[in-house]
């Protein structure tokens, strides 16, 4: 089939990008792409084509409406250019207006219905990623009554969407999100000791990794911090990546009056997460709202132990102190939580991160992309 995907960022450390990166990967000898986005990592130039839209990347409410009034530019040029029919018009969320297939990771309505109002935020910023919501929102009832298929990353999401718009029932189909299970292995000359020396970590810290683009307030970080003052554990560090420089500026000097300076080490943004997974004892995401986070599959597939809310997708295979332990989004129970991670042995840590490697190899690569082939039989 010839295909038309629409995405902003389609590259292979982007959450949503990532998984449409992967599935291009993998299934471009069996159909024709064309990738209309704001940015690609092409991995198959030979396969695969790419027009990029020329839309703001930031910020993403400007991205949004900017990308609505372009990509439909580009997509009939391209059209009348090259005089090629796409069998399948593909895109993301609520993010063209037109197409055959939308690949959903995230319900804006029930975001803004239920979690707007428990994450604490303010600014210019913030108000923005509120409108980006807002817009999203607003779009949705249309999309997803005039596309042919919904395809979403979690029964989480799908029950979300069948609650919000219960007309798209029928046409929901579940894909997981995939981890590639080999390449998040820790190596054996992985030199732990010397990449947490960079960061100023000791060997025997108890080290937490924190991963997130951005929207730290919507991940839970703001809480994770009250918590880490509460416990008061020393020997207890925060490694965080991701995040702007103004973003991380803000939450440096957020732990600076809290007394966190010590204790909490912002890497920033980086393009390979797995040496920060692998130099941690453990991860932690206390989300409000997610619908599969692929980091907390990631941390899983590298063997460590998940300290996370009950979000929709984790939900599916986290069993609560069997491959990590699960907390509601909120300073206390996140520290008690905490306190119990450092209380276990490393021995003990240790096991849980094994059953949590277990626990996430049906999301195998190879899993995925026979999904996706499933979908385009259909």
């Amino acid at each position: 089939m010839r295909i038309a995907v629409f995405d902003y960022k389609t590259t292979r450390n982007n959450p949503i990008g990532g998984c449409h990166w992967r599935m291009l990967n993998g299934l471009c000898k069996e159909h024709d792409f064309t990738v209309f986005a704001l940015e690609f990592d092409n991995p198959c130039p030979e396969r695969i084509r790419f027009v990029r839209i020329p839309a703001p990347k930031r910020p993403l409410a400007l991205c949004y409406v900017m990308f609505h009034l372009l990509a439909p530019i580009y997509y009939f040029f391209h059209k009348l250019r090259h005089r090629v029919k796409f069998d399948l018009v593909q895109m993301v969320e609520s993010n063209l207006l037109f197409g055959d297939l939308c690949y959903t990771q995230f319900c804006h309505r029930t975001f803004l219905r239920k979690y707007r109002g428990q994450i604490a935020g303010s600014g210019l910023a913030y108000r923005l990623r509120v409108l980006d919501h807002w817009l999203h929102a607003r779009m949705e009832p249309w999309v997803y009554r005039h596309v042919k298929r919904i395809i979403v990353a979690s029964e989480g999401l799908a029950r979300e969407l069948k609650e919000e718009y219960p007309y798209c029932a029928d046409k929901i189909t579940i894909v997981s999100n995939p981890v590639e299970l080999d390449r998040m292995q820790r190596p054996a000359d992985f030199d732990r000791a010397a990449f947490r020396k960079q960061y100023g970590l000791n060997d025997d810290d108890v080290v937490l990794a924190f991963v997130a683009l951005g929207h730290f307030e919507r991940k839970g970080l703001p809480q994770l911090l009250d918590a880490f003052q509460q416990v008061n554990l020393p020997k207890l560090k925060l490694l965080s990546v991701g995040g702007m420089p103004e973003l991380i500026g803000r939450y440096k000097a957020k732990c600076e009056k809290m007394g966190l300076g010590d204790r909490v080490v912002f890497a920033g943004m980086q393009k390979d997460v797995r040496p920060f997974l692998w130099a941690a004892d453990a991860f932690t995401l206390p989300s409000f709202y997610e619908v599969f986070p692929l980091v907390a599959l990631e941390a899983a597939a590298a063997s460590l132990p998940l300290l996370v809310t009950p979000m929709n997708g984790v939900e599916e295979f986290i069993v609560d102190g069997h491959n990590g332990i699960l907390v509601q989004p909120e300073s206390k129970a996140i520290g008690v939580g905490l306190k119990n991670l450092v209380d276990s042995p490393a021995e003990r840590r240790a096991a849980v991160g094994s059953q949590a490697a277990a626990s996430v190899k049906r999301y195998s690569l190879a899993a995925f992309l026979d999904r996706w082939k499933v979908v385009y039989a259909g």
